[in-house]
Protein backbone atom coordinates (compact mmCIF):
# COMPACT_ATOMS: atom_id res chain seq x y z
CA UNK A 1 0.00 0.00 0.00
CA UNK A 2 1.43 3.35 -0.74
CA UNK A 3 1.10 6.66 1.53
CA UNK A 4 -2.06 8.01 -1.36
CA UNK A 5 -3.90 4.70 -0.33
CA UNK A 6 -3.43 6.15 3.96
CA UNK A 7 -5.00 9.18 2.79
CA UNK A 8 -8.16 7.41 3.09
CA UNK A 9 -7.81 7.17 7.31
CA UNK A 10 -7.66 10.55 8.20
CA UNK A 11 -10.35 10.53 11.01
CA UNK A 12 -11.68 14.59 9.66
CA UNK A 13 -10.35 14.79 6.49
CA UNK A 14 -13.12 14.71 3.62
CA UNK A 15 -16.05 14.36 5.94
CA UNK A 16 -19.12 16.63 4.94
CA UNK A 17 -18.29 19.64 7.49
CA UNK A 18 -14.87 19.64 6.41
CA UNK A 19 -16.17 19.99 2.52
CA UNK A 20 -18.83 22.78 3.37
CA UNK A 21 -16.35 24.44 5.50
CA UNK A 22 -13.95 24.47 2.47
CA UNK A 23 -16.57 26.05 0.40
CA UNK A 24 -16.85 28.87 2.93
CA UNK A 25 -13.63 29.59 2.75
CA UNK A 26 -13.15 28.47 6.33
CA UNK A 27 -10.97 25.70 5.72
CA UNK A 28 -7.68 26.25 3.01
CA UNK A 29 -6.72 24.18 0.00
CA UNK A 30 -3.96 22.64 1.58
CA UNK A 31 -4.13 21.86 5.40
CA UNK A 32 -6.99 21.92 8.20
CA UNK A 33 -7.49 25.45 8.83
CA UNK A 34 -8.07 24.67 12.72
CA UNK A 35 -6.37 28.02 13.62
CA UNK A 36 -8.62 30.37 11.34
CA UNK A 37 -11.40 27.98 12.38
CA UNK A 38 -10.55 27.79 16.21
CA UNK A 39 -10.86 32.13 16.23
CA UNK A 40 -13.86 32.70 13.84
CA UNK A 41 -16.08 30.44 15.72
CA UNK A 42 -14.76 31.84 19.29
CA UNK A 43 -15.91 35.28 18.00
CA UNK A 44 -18.54 34.20 15.99
CA UNK A 45 -20.37 32.85 19.32
CA UNK A 46 -18.50 35.36 21.70
CA UNK A 47 -18.40 38.51 20.68
CA UNK A 48 -21.63 39.68 20.33
CA UNK A 49 -22.68 38.71 23.72
CA UNK A 50 -19.80 40.34 25.51
CA UNK A 51 -20.75 43.51 22.84
CA UNK A 52 -24.33 43.52 24.06
CA UNK A 53 -23.64 42.77 28.00
CA UNK A 54 -20.79 45.31 28.00
CA UNK A 55 -23.39 47.78 26.42
CA UNK A 56 -26.15 47.18 28.50
CA UNK A 57 -24.42 47.19 31.49
CA UNK A 58 -24.94 43.22 32.16
CA UNK A 59 -21.02 42.50 31.78
CA UNK A 60 -19.21 43.69 35.00
CA UNK A 61 -21.94 43.81 36.81
CA UNK A 62 -22.27 47.18 38.27
CA UNK A 63 -26.07 47.26 38.37
CA UNK A 64 -26.23 43.27 37.93
CA UNK A 65 -25.43 40.45 40.74
CA UNK A 66 -24.23 38.20 38.15
CA UNK A 67 -23.04 39.58 35.07
CA UNK A 68 -21.68 38.00 32.38
CA UNK A 69 -18.24 37.72 33.98
CA UNK A 70 -19.75 35.84 36.87
CA UNK A 71 -21.04 33.23 34.34
CA UNK A 72 -17.90 31.16 33.96
CA UNK A 73 -19.62 28.52 31.82
CA UNK A 74 -20.70 30.85 29.05
CA UNK A 75 -17.31 32.11 28.37
CA UNK A 76 -15.16 28.98 28.64
CA UNK A 77 -17.82 27.54 26.46
CA UNK A 78 -17.15 29.91 23.85
CA UNK A 79 -13.42 30.94 24.33
CA UNK A 80 -12.22 27.35 25.64
CA UNK A 81 -14.42 24.77 24.47
CA UNK A 82 -15.04 25.46 20.80
CA UNK A 83 -11.24 25.93 19.85
CA UNK A 84 -10.61 23.10 21.67
CA UNK A 85 -12.93 21.43 19.43
CA UNK A 86 -11.64 22.85 16.55
CA UNK A 87 -8.04 22.52 17.26
CA UNK A 88 -9.11 18.20 18.30
CA UNK A 89 -9.63 18.08 14.56
CA UNK A 90 -5.65 18.47 14.01
CA UNK A 91 -4.97 15.99 16.93
CA UNK A 92 -6.97 13.39 15.54
CA UNK A 93 -5.88 13.78 11.81
CA UNK A 94 -2.40 13.26 13.27
CA UNK A 95 -3.08 10.48 15.18
CA UNK A 96 -5.36 8.25 12.60
CA UNK A 97 -2.31 8.80 9.90
CA UNK A 98 0.15 7.64 12.65
CA UNK A 99 -1.55 4.92 13.44
CA UNK A 100 -3.37 2.89 10.87
CA UNK A 101 -0.61 2.77 8.80
CA UNK A 102 1.50 0.48 11.76
CA UNK A 103 -1.11 -2.14 10.79
CA UNK A 104 1.03 -2.80 7.56
CA UNK A 105 4.31 -1.23 8.11
CA UNK A 106 4.24 -3.66 11.45
CA UNK A 107 3.47 -6.48 9.46
CA UNK A 108 0.87 -7.40 11.94
CA UNK A 109 -1.92 -6.57 8.54
CA UNK A 110 -1.46 -10.35 6.11
CA UNK A 111 -4.18 -9.32 3.94
CA UNK A 112 -3.45 -5.99 2.27
CA UNK A 113 -6.51 -5.77 -0.46
CA UNK A 114 -8.91 -6.71 2.45
CA UNK A 115 -7.08 -3.61 4.77
CA UNK A 116 -6.87 -1.25 1.63
CA UNK A 117 -11.00 -2.14 1.43
CA UNK A 118 -11.79 -1.83 5.58
CA UNK A 119 -9.98 2.15 5.07
CA UNK A 120 -11.99 2.64 1.95
CA UNK A 121 -15.17 1.87 3.43
CA UNK A 122 -14.66 3.80 6.15
CA UNK A 123 -13.64 6.83 4.34
CA UNK A 124 -16.92 6.18 2.84
CA UNK A 125 -18.96 6.24 6.00
CA UNK A 126 -16.96 9.33 7.36
CA UNK A 127 -17.90 10.89 3.97
CA UNK A 128 -21.43 10.61 4.15
CA UNK A 129 -24.27 13.17 4.44
CA UNK A 130 -26.87 12.30 6.19
CA UNK A 131 -25.20 11.74 10.16
CA UNK A 132 -24.19 15.11 9.70
CA UNK A 133 -27.72 15.81 8.39
CA UNK A 134 -28.84 14.23 11.82
CA UNK A 135 -26.25 16.21 13.85
CA UNK A 136 -27.92 19.11 12.46
CA UNK A 137 -31.32 18.14 12.83
CA UNK A 138 -30.57 17.42 16.50
CA UNK A 139 -28.57 20.75 17.00
CA UNK A 140 -31.62 22.43 15.69
CA UNK A 141 -34.28 20.63 18.04
CA UNK A 142 -31.86 21.10 21.08
CA UNK A 143 -32.05 24.73 20.25
CA UNK A 144 -36.06 24.93 20.30
CA UNK A 145 -36.09 23.11 23.07
CA UNK A 146 -33.89 25.01 25.13
CA UNK A 147 -35.62 27.77 25.88
CA UNK A 148 -38.18 25.97 27.21
CA UNK A 149 -35.74 24.45 29.99
CA UNK A 150 -33.62 27.20 31.11
CA UNK A 151 -30.96 27.43 33.06
CA UNK A 152 -31.02 30.28 35.62
CA UNK A 153 -27.32 30.28 36.27
CA UNK A 154 -26.40 30.62 32.49
CA UNK A 155 -28.73 33.15 31.73
CA UNK A 156 -29.35 35.65 34.74
CA UNK A 157 -26.84 38.02 33.28
CA UNK A 158 -28.72 38.18 29.73
CA UNK A 159 -32.88 39.09 31.75
CA UNK A 160 -35.23 37.42 33.42
CA UNK A 161 -34.99 33.09 32.54
CA UNK A 162 -38.32 32.22 34.47
CA UNK A 163 -40.21 34.10 31.98
CA UNK A 164 -38.16 33.74 29.17
CA UNK A 165 -37.41 37.27 28.69
CA UNK A 166 -34.00 37.91 27.34
CA UNK A 167 -31.81 40.51 25.44
CA UNK A 168 -30.17 40.41 22.38
CA UNK A 169 -26.98 38.45 24.19
CA UNK A 170 -29.32 35.95 25.73
CA UNK A 171 -31.04 34.93 22.52
CA UNK A 172 -27.63 34.58 20.76
CA UNK A 173 -26.55 32.40 23.28
CA UNK A 174 -29.61 30.08 23.03
CA UNK A 175 -29.97 30.38 19.65
CA UNK A 176 -25.73 30.49 18.46
CA UNK A 177 -23.50 30.18 20.66
CA UNK A 178 -24.59 26.71 22.90
CA UNK A 179 -25.74 25.33 19.07
CA UNK A 180 -22.07 25.77 17.81
CA UNK A 181 -20.83 23.67 20.71
CA UNK A 182 -23.73 21.16 20.59
CA UNK A 183 -22.98 20.76 17.39
CA UNK A 184 -19.22 20.21 17.41
CA UNK A 185 -19.63 17.93 20.69
CA UNK A 186 -22.02 15.81 18.48
CA UNK A 187 -19.51 16.48 15.67
CA UNK A 188 -17.00 14.34 17.39
CA UNK A 189 -19.90 11.37 18.86
CA UNK A 190 -19.65 10.98 15.64
CA UNK A 191 -16.52 10.51 14.99
CA UNK A 192 -15.80 8.07 18.33
CA UNK A 193 -18.35 6.17 16.42
CA UNK A 194 -16.44 6.13 12.90
CA UNK A 195 -12.92 5.41 14.99
CA UNK A 196 -14.74 2.23 16.76
CA UNK A 197 -16.51 1.04 13.44
CA UNK A 198 -13.12 1.08 12.30
CA UNK A 199 -10.85 -0.65 14.98
CA UNK A 200 -13.49 -3.71 15.26
CA UNK A 201 -12.96 -4.30 10.91
CA UNK A 202 -9.72 -4.02 11.62
CA UNK A 203 -9.61 -6.41 14.48
CA UNK A 204 -11.71 -8.91 12.19
CA UNK A 205 -9.15 -9.20 9.74
CA UNK A 206 -6.59 -12.38 9.57
CA UNK A 207 -4.04 -10.72 11.91
CA UNK A 208 0.14 -11.58 12.62
CA UNK A 209 -0.31 -11.06 16.37
CA UNK A 210 3.10 -12.07 18.17
CA UNK A 211 1.71 -13.87 21.80
CA UNK A 212 5.41 -13.10 23.25
CA UNK A 213 5.89 -9.38 21.84
CA UNK A 214 7.43 -7.06 24.78
CA UNK A 215 4.19 -4.33 24.73
CA UNK A 216 2.35 -7.42 26.41
CA UNK A 217 -0.43 -7.17 23.55
CA UNK A 218 0.79 -9.27 20.86
CA UNK A 219 1.72 -6.40 18.68
CA UNK A 220 -0.89 -4.02 19.37
CA UNK A 221 0.27 -1.38 22.10
CA UNK A 222 0.78 0.84 19.72
CA UNK A 223 -3.16 0.99 19.78
CA UNK A 224 -3.45 2.76 23.56
CA UNK A 225 -2.47 5.98 21.76
CA UNK A 226 -5.99 6.10 20.14
CA UNK A 227 -7.46 7.79 22.90
CA UNK A 228 -4.90 10.18 22.55
CA UNK A 229 -7.18 11.52 19.46
CA UNK A 230 -9.94 12.82 21.83
CA UNK A 231 -7.88 14.24 24.74
CA UNK A 232 -8.78 17.83 23.26
CA UNK A 233 -12.26 16.94 23.16
CA UNK A 234 -12.25 15.29 26.50
CA UNK A 235 -10.43 18.74 28.09
CA UNK A 236 -13.45 20.77 26.08
CA UNK A 237 -16.04 18.76 27.65
CA UNK A 238 -14.33 18.40 31.09
CA UNK A 239 -14.12 22.54 31.21
CA UNK A 240 -17.44 23.27 30.52
CA UNK A 241 -18.76 21.25 32.96
CA UNK A 242 -15.85 22.76 35.68
CA UNK A 243 -17.39 25.79 34.23
CA UNK A 244 -20.39 25.69 35.89
CA UNK A 245 -19.06 23.95 39.04
CA UNK A 246 -17.12 26.97 39.85
CA UNK A 247 -19.71 29.12 39.40
CA UNK A 248 -21.48 27.63 41.67
CA UNK A 249 -18.83 27.02 44.54
CA UNK A 250 -17.96 30.35 44.05
CA UNK A 251 -21.29 32.12 43.99
CA UNK A 252 -23.56 30.04 45.16
CA UNK A 253 -22.31 28.26 48.40
CA UNK A 254 -21.93 24.73 46.39
CA UNK A 255 -19.40 22.52 48.38
CA UNK A 256 -16.80 19.80 47.30
CA UNK A 257 -18.30 17.07 48.44
CA UNK A 258 -21.62 17.89 46.48
CA UNK A 259 -19.08 17.65 43.26
CA UNK A 260 -17.62 14.22 44.05
CA UNK A 261 -20.10 11.69 42.64
CA UNK A 262 -20.39 13.95 39.78
CA UNK A 263 -16.94 14.28 39.24
CA UNK A 264 -16.73 10.46 39.93
CA UNK A 265 -19.72 9.69 37.76
CA UNK A 266 -18.26 11.73 34.78
CA UNK A 267 -14.76 10.46 35.05
CA UNK A 268 -15.86 7.21 34.84
CA UNK A 269 -18.20 7.79 31.68
CA UNK A 270 -15.26 9.74 30.12
CA UNK A 271 -13.47 6.46 30.23
CA UNK A 272 -15.95 4.23 28.93
CA UNK A 273 -16.48 6.21 26.04
CA UNK A 274 -13.09 7.15 24.73
CA UNK A 275 -11.50 3.65 25.50
CA UNK A 276 -14.55 1.55 23.69
CA UNK A 277 -12.38 1.50 20.86
CA UNK A 278 -9.70 -0.48 22.26
CA UNK A 279 -12.41 -3.22 23.98
CA UNK A 280 -13.25 -4.27 19.96
CA UNK A 281 -9.98 -6.28 20.09
CA UNK A 282 -10.88 -8.44 22.93
CA UNK A 283 -12.25 -11.16 21.08
CA UNK A 284 -8.74 -11.28 18.88
CA UNK A 285 -6.50 -10.43 21.54
CA UNK A 286 -8.40 -13.18 23.67
CA UNK A 287 -8.00 -16.18 21.24
CA UNK A 288 -4.08 -15.51 20.68
CA UNK A 289 -3.56 -15.31 24.27
CA UNK A 290 -5.86 -18.84 25.08
CA UNK A 291 -3.76 -20.97 22.15
CA UNK A 292 -0.79 -19.07 22.79
CA UNK A 293 -0.69 -20.79 26.28
CA UNK A 294 -1.24 -24.19 24.81
CA UNK A 295 1.29 -24.08 22.46
CA UNK A 296 3.69 -22.24 24.23
CA UNK A 297 3.47 -25.01 27.66
CA UNK A 298 3.46 -27.68 24.99
CA UNK A 299 6.97 -25.87 23.83
CA UNK A 300 8.46 -25.87 27.43
CA UNK A 301 7.55 -29.47 28.16
CA UNK A 302 9.18 -30.40 25.08
CA UNK A 303 12.16 -28.60 25.58
CA UNK A 304 12.34 -29.54 29.09
CA UNK A 305 12.27 -33.27 28.62
CA UNK A 306 14.24 -32.90 25.98
CA UNK A 307 16.93 -31.72 28.46
CA UNK A 308 16.24 -33.96 31.21
CA UNK A 309 16.75 -36.75 28.41
CA UNK A 310 20.47 -35.00 27.48
CA UNK A 311 21.87 -33.99 31.29
CA UNK A 312 19.86 -36.45 33.71
CA UNK A 313 19.46 -39.04 32.00
CA UNK A 314 23.11 -39.00 29.93
CA UNK A 315 21.26 -40.15 26.30
CA UNK A 316 23.74 -39.15 23.40
CA UNK A 317 20.54 -39.00 21.57
CA UNK A 318 17.35 -36.99 22.02
CA UNK A 319 13.78 -36.91 20.33
CA UNK A 320 13.88 -33.55 20.65
CA UNK A 321 17.72 -32.80 19.34
CA UNK A 322 17.26 -29.79 16.86
CA UNK A 323 15.31 -28.29 19.18
CA UNK A 324 17.72 -27.96 22.05
CA UNK A 325 20.35 -27.01 19.08
CA UNK A 326 18.10 -24.06 17.99
CA UNK A 327 19.67 -20.43 18.68
CA UNK A 328 16.08 -18.68 18.56
CA UNK A 329 14.88 -20.35 21.61
CA UNK A 330 18.76 -20.90 23.58
CA UNK A 331 18.34 -22.48 27.61
CA UNK A 332 15.72 -23.41 29.58
CA UNK A 333 15.33 -19.91 30.89
CA UNK A 334 14.84 -18.71 27.56
CA UNK A 335 11.39 -20.92 27.02
CA UNK A 336 10.33 -20.25 30.35
CA UNK A 337 10.76 -16.12 29.78
CA UNK A 338 8.55 -17.11 26.82
CA UNK A 339 5.79 -18.81 28.02
CA UNK A 340 5.66 -15.87 31.27
CA UNK A 341 5.49 -13.25 28.54
CA UNK A 342 2.90 -15.24 26.92
CA UNK A 343 0.88 -15.57 30.18
CA UNK A 344 1.47 -11.77 31.06
CA UNK A 345 -0.84 -11.07 27.64
CA UNK A 346 -3.13 -8.52 27.98
CA UNK A 347 -6.63 -8.66 26.56
CA UNK A 348 -7.35 -5.27 25.71
CA UNK A 349 -4.85 -2.26 24.95
CA UNK A 350 -6.05 -0.47 27.33
CA UNK A 351 -2.77 1.03 29.27
CA UNK A 352 -0.60 3.75 31.17
CA UNK A 353 -0.95 5.89 27.82
CA UNK A 354 -4.89 5.63 27.01
CA UNK A 355 -5.58 5.93 30.63
CA UNK A 356 -3.76 9.37 30.69
CA UNK A 357 -4.63 10.49 27.65
CA UNK A 358 -8.37 10.62 29.03
CA UNK A 359 -8.14 11.17 32.75
CA UNK A 360 -5.24 14.07 32.36
CA UNK A 361 -7.42 16.36 30.63
CA UNK A 362 -10.84 15.10 32.48
CA UNK A 363 -8.81 16.12 36.05
CA UNK A 364 -7.21 19.54 35.17
CA UNK A 365 -10.10 21.34 34.90
CA UNK A 366 -11.22 20.07 38.36
CA UNK A 367 -8.18 20.52 39.74
CA UNK A 368 -9.24 24.40 39.04
CA UNK A 369 -12.49 24.00 40.79
CA UNK A 370 -11.09 22.45 43.59
CA UNK A 371 -8.60 25.21 44.33
CA UNK A 372 -11.33 27.86 44.48
CA UNK A 373 -11.73 26.33 47.94
CA UNK A 374 -8.64 24.57 48.83
CA UNK A 375 -5.02 26.65 48.70
CA UNK A 376 -3.69 25.36 45.60
CA UNK A 377 -0.46 25.16 48.26
CA UNK A 378 -2.18 23.10 50.62
CA UNK A 379 -3.26 20.66 47.27
CA UNK A 380 0.42 20.05 45.89
CA UNK A 381 1.15 19.32 49.66
CA UNK A 382 -1.55 16.77 49.77
CA UNK A 383 -0.26 15.65 46.49
CA UNK A 384 3.64 15.31 47.66
CA UNK A 385 2.43 13.46 50.89
CA UNK A 386 0.05 10.76 48.80
CA UNK A 387 3.36 10.04 46.18
CA UNK A 388 5.63 9.51 48.91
Amino acid sequence: MTESDFSAASLVRGDAAFRLQRRLGLIPKEGLGVGRRAIFYALLTWLPIAVWAAWRGRALGSTLDEPLVHHFGVNVRCLVAIPLLVFAEAVAHAVSMRLIPHFVNAGIVTDRAAFKAVIEDAARVRNLTLPWAIIAGLTIAWAIMAPSTPQAHDLLWAGDPAKQSFGFGGWWYLYVARPVYVALVLAWFWRLVLTTRLMFKISRLPLSLVPTHPDRLAGLGFLGSIPGAFSLVILALSSVLAAGWAHDVKYHEATLNSLKMPAVAFLVLMLVIYLSPLFVFFPALSRVRKFARLEYAALVARHGRAVRERWIKGREVVADEPLLQAPEIGPVADTLSLYDAVKRMRPVPVGKTSLIAVLVPAIIPMIVVVALRVPVKDMLLGLLKALT
